[in-house]
């Protein structure tokens, strides 16, 4: 593994965890019921609202691991609650408070996210519709809020080059969630599928005899990309501040150092 790739293998836990700790938090629950949506709605509308009103089916496409029926059954009705420009500000005020609570501490978290929004607005966005609408956003002014905005930007970009990732090795996103080790059917359990679906879904995925080596290659394919965005966008000084930083993160958030995609 090159420095680079080593850089990328390990900012995705640290992207992937704390770009996304807020889409959860008491902080989203919080301003759900602010706005006068129903629990735990404000993810589903709030993410794909940057794209407009997107129809149900477009979402559960765009997000990939949910059940569709849960997007027919709550987009319609919070989309007529709140319309999708009130809807992004709800989402990114989530963010917002998340990162006041828990990224304060962080040193200079202006400098991180400036590294970071380095590389995001490097990245092309074509063929990425959720990272390129979060992409061109509006960003916080405030150095914390931009930290936390910039890690789920970020997240958005990895994760939609591991989608494409998964489709060009035949894989979609539910079989990649059977051959992660830190998925599998309890994951899918926990993103609104039956244990009826569940199960035929694990059943599907494990008829494929090289389900976890394609699963795997995905992940290399995915780090190989986000590497080379890594060292187009940042000087090798800029780099080496980066790992530092991102692992200083890490330490203070206690995140894993390893994590499935």
């Amino acid at each position: 593994m090159t420095a680079i790739e080593g850089l990328a293998n390990r900012l995705r836990p640290v992207v992937q965890v704390l770009g996304g700790k807020f889409m959860t938090s008491p902080e989203l629950a919080a301003v759900e019921a602010e706005v006068g949506l129903p629990p735990r709605s404000l993810y589903l509308r709030g993410r794909s609202a940057v794209l407009g009103d997107v129809p149900p089916k477009v979402a559960a496409e765009l997000f990939g691991i949910f059940p569709h029926w849960l997007f027919d059954f709550v987009l319609p009705k919070v989309a007529a609650t709140l319309d999708a420009p009130a809807a992004v500000r709800a989402y990114a005020e989530s963010s917002a408070r998340w990162s006041r609570v828990h990224l304060s501490a962080v040193p200079e978290p202006g400098r991180l996210a400036d590294l970071l929004f380095c590389v995001v607005d490097a990245a092309d966005a074509s063929g990425l519709a959720l990272f390129a609408g979060w992409k061109n956003a509006e960003r916080p002014s405030g150095d914390v809020e931009r930290l936390g905005f910039a890690l789920m930007v970020f997240r958005e970009l990895r994760g939609g080059v591991h989608f494409a990732a998964l489709r060009a090795l035949g894989l979609s996103v539910p079989e990649a969630v059977v051959a992660d080790p830190e998925g599998g059917r309890a994951r899918l359990l926990r993103t609104a599928w039956s244990e009826e679906a569940a199960d035929e879904l694990t059943a599907s995925a494990e008829r494929k005899p090289d389900l976890r080596e394609r699963w795997q290659r995905a992940e290399v394919l995915t780090d190989d990309r986000i590497g080379e965005l890594l060292a187009s966008a940042l000087s090798e000084a800029e780099l080496a501040e980066l790992d530092r930083r991102l692992a200083e993160l890490g330490s203070f958030a206690q995140v894993p150092a390893s994590l499935g995609a």
